[in-house]
């Protein structure tokens, strides 16, 4: 019986390597080629026993089983069974690593079964379970694309040297340092109880960390006693302040512990500042207290003791000029600050008090006819602090609030205001984003007339220079924005001209991004200057100009609308208003517990889902929009149309519960950029409905009545007409902020930013 096992076994190691040759044959384009494979199989042949030669003892015949049972499965991972291990396209990289893992592994074997310094079973065991060990550990590594399989020769030869010295006592540490860090933890895994094997883990960590650095704080808890622990921490430091800023406050952890005691100078400051009241109000200072340019205590004076008794204004001026030095330190001498961006870092601070103290206060008065009283809250700011309240205050300030707050920043400037000197004392710092939003409330034409029109003319060259530069759309997408709010026809002519001239540029020296950018931005341009130019044919994207009805319909025949309401005062206000613009004899309302569910009772399917404006300050409104969320999913009901109801700083979470897919998405202010790609990020197709400030109800609830019915008519929906017929009903109203307010609706055709991203994204998708 045992005879008749090993006969087996043995066959099928023959019928493997037949196999093997086999396709060797078939692959090698040269016979000499092949001659060479066959003389480097029979030197290994000389140097291990010949497998026909090997009897496998029943008690171990279970162990060699496992190591032909990883390679089987080793073999399969390509998806089909047949002795080739194929990881590329090249044939030959192919035939190299099935050679490693299954011929190699095998000679192995064999070694462990004729080597007669391996004398009894048990030793003979556990070297059989080494093999298998590692071939696993490639096997998992190379299905979680955690390894380049194509390295299986290399790690073949490494395994053997570790294994080798592993079996004489020796490190394996010397083997392990040689290698890349997923080469190393194939290999480290499987000698866990070598010598070397702490060392090498330790080294093995070391090396990830100093590939993410973004990890070593959630990772270092169990190397908090190593003597390299403390450097490690350093890195994190100057990776992410913030974060450690953030662990630091755990005194009683061991990444708390471990960034207590260390002694560099920044962490130092660090753990100081963690250790103060309103710590998080001092750290967007902490370069500058590193240098000795401010103390904790010159800050101290202006926090007090928190919001309460805190000098707002004298607050607010300190991170101006903070962000204009460290802006300088960016831009002029390329060092980025320590604490200049992240959740905690100096512009987030300067965007959240530039609205809570400036913003906010002057929208909220923004029916207050006086405006010494409207505006009181921005008199002690000079025209530097009203330039960042204006561009950190982007997706929150009204259209009366931005042209009042432009007018006070003229009065700072002077009898004689000049523009570009106000640029210049910034470091131009944003004044591309003070551009585009004085271009979409009409006051770029006013602001060029501050200075002498060659300067003008530098900085709207600037203004769309270096749109390829950085990691972002950003730039590219407010120069967009900007054109389709500039009326000024030569204005508009010079910006066209300098795109042209930047991507002649780009494509001489090559420049596929760049060529890209400035491509996409000429057709854009001209078409908004020329109707007869159809974007969607020039850029290859979907129609922008309409939509048809199958096309936002389901299978089913209905066009799901999920609209967001939040519990705020003005949540609860407008709701009412909403549900009443609906006509009893073309609608059926179906209250719920937590939204409402309204559908066409004429025409085509429309099922609209609004969830109840519930308690803000409970969260219950959070819950609502959670809760219909799983209904929808549950019920297959995916929205075709998105309304977001509710002022922007709500649009965040609104776009994170959108589901993907949507066809039309209607919003108050886009909020810039970053939203704007996140909406198209998931519904890439969408047309999008904006407005260049917050919505307003007056607006919204026609816009809603117009796309509601027209969709359950089942007509093309074609947005000019639309446009059309909204601007002659807004028109007719009496109340001049309604049309005031409508004017800054910009409709799917005119939305150039999101047509842009877009068509971006659809040349990365096809390659460029």
């Amino acid at each position: 019986m045992q005879n008749a096992i090993n006969f087996e076994k043995l066959l099928d190691k023959v019928l493997k390597t037949i196999r093997f040759f086999w396709h060797l044959c078939r692959r090698f384009e040269y016979m000499k080629q092949f001659f060479l494979y066959i003389l480097v199989f029979f030197c290994w042949g000389k140097v291990f026993a010949s497998p026909d030669s090997v009897i496998i003892p029943l008690n171990r015949q279970l162990f060699h089983d496992r190591i032909d049972n990883e390679q089987s499965l080793a073999d399969r991972e390509d998806g089909i069974a047949d002795g080739m291990i194929r990881v590329s396209k090249n044939e030959e990289v192919n035939l190299q690593v099935t050679d490693a893992l299954i011929r190699r592994l095998n000679e192995y074997q064999y070694l462990v079964e004729t080597n007669d310094s391996i004398a009894n079973n048990n030793e003979k065991i556990r070297q059989l379970n080494f093999i298998e060990s590692f071939i696993r550990n490639f096997r998992v590594s190379r299905r979680q694309q955690k390894v380049d399989p194509s390295l299986a020769p290399l790690l073949v030869d490494v395994f053997f040297k570790a294994w080798m010295a592993n079996w004489k006592g020796a490190s394996i540490f010397p083997f392990i340092a040689e290698m890349s860090f997923e080469a190393g933890v194939v290999l480290t895994e499987v000698f866990p109880k070598n010598k070397g094997y702490k060392e090498s883990k330790n080294w093995l960590f070391i090396k990830y960390c100093h590939l993410h650095p973004d990890k070593i704080l959630s990772l270092i808890g169990p190397y908090a006693n190593e003597s390299f622990a403390d450097s490690l921490v350093v890195v994190a430091c100057k990776n992410d302040p913030e974060q450690l800023y953030n662990y630091a406050n755990s005194t009683k952890s061991e990444e708390g512990k471990l960034i207590q005691r260390n002694t560099n100078p920044t962490v130092k400051t660090i753990v100081q500042i963690t250790k103060l009241d309103n710590a998080l109000l001092y750290y967007p200072f902490l370069d500058n207290l590193l240098t000795n340019k401010i103390t904790i205590g010159a800050i101290k004076k202006i926090i007090g003791d928190g919001e309460m008794k805190m000098d707002s204004i004298g607050y607010f001026k300190l991170l101006v000029k903070t962000e204009k030095a460290y802006f300088y330190r960016l831009g002029v001498k390329k060092d980025t600050p320590i604490a200049m961006f992240g959740e905690n870092g100096l512009r987030k601070m300067l965007q959240r008090k530039a609205i809570k103290h400036f913003i906010t206060p002057i929208n909220n008065l923004h029916e207050q006819n006086n405006l010494n009283i409207r505006m009181r809250a921005i008199d002690p700011l000079s025209a530097e602090d009203l330039y960042y309240v204006i561009v950190m205050g982007e997706s929150d300030i009204y259209t009366s609030s931005y042209k009042h707050s432009f007018a006070r920043l003229l009065q700072r400037l002077g009898t004689k205001p000049r523009g570009d000197s106000l640029l210049l004392s910034v470091n131009m710092d944003f004044f591309k984003k003070f551009i585009k939003m004085a271009a979409n409330f009409n006051q770029l034409d006013t602001f060029l007339k501050t200075m002498p029109a060659n300067n003008s003319t530098t900085l709207m060259k600037a203004f769309v220079a270096n749109l390829d530069d950085g990691n972002n759309l950003e730039d590219a997408v407010d120069v967009a924005d900007s054109y389709s709010s500039i009326t000024d026809t030569l204005l508009l002519q010079n910006i066209l001209k300098n795109v042209i001239s930047n991507e002649q540029k780009r494509i001489n020296q090559n420049n596929v991004k760049g060529k890209t950018i400035y491509g996409l931005l000429k057709t854009i341009f001209l078409s908004a200057a020329n109707n007869t130019i159809d974007l969607t044919s020039q850029i290859g994207i979907p129609s922008i100009y309409s939509l048809d009805y199958k096309y936002i319909a389901d299978d089913s025949g209905r066009v799901i609308e999920q609209v967001f309401f939040y519990g705020d005062e003005d949540g609860k206000m407008y709701f009412p208003q909403f549900i009443n613009s609906f006509s009893p004899k073309e609608w059926k309302i179906n209250y719920q517990k937590e939204w409402v569910e309204i559908k066409s009772l004429t025409g085509k399917k429309v099922w609209i889902y609004a969830n109840l404006p519930l308690d803000n300050d409970q969260n219950l409104d959070d819950t609502a929009q959670i809760h219909l969320a799983k209904y929808l999913a549950k019920n297959d009901l995916e929205p075709a149309v998105v309304v977001h109801r509710g002022h922007s700083y709500w649009l965040p979470r609104t776009i994170d519960r959108m589901v993907g897919g949507a066809k039309i998405i209607v919003l108050g202010s886009c909020g810039g950029y970053k939203n704007l790609s996140q909406i198209i990020s998931t519904s890439p197709d969408a047309h999008i409905i904006s407005t260049k400030e917050i919505g307003k109800g007056d607006i919204n609830r026609p816009i809603l009545n117009y796309l509601n019915q027209s969709i359950a008519s089942g007509k093309m929906l074609v947005w000019k007409d639309m446009w059309g017929s909204l601007t002659k009903l807004f028109y007719s109203d009496r109340n001049k902020s309604v049309r005031e307010s409508w004017d800054d609706y910009i409709p799917p055709y005119k939305n150039l930013g999101a047509i842009f991203i877009k068509a971006y994204n659809k040349k990365i998708d096809g390659g460029l």
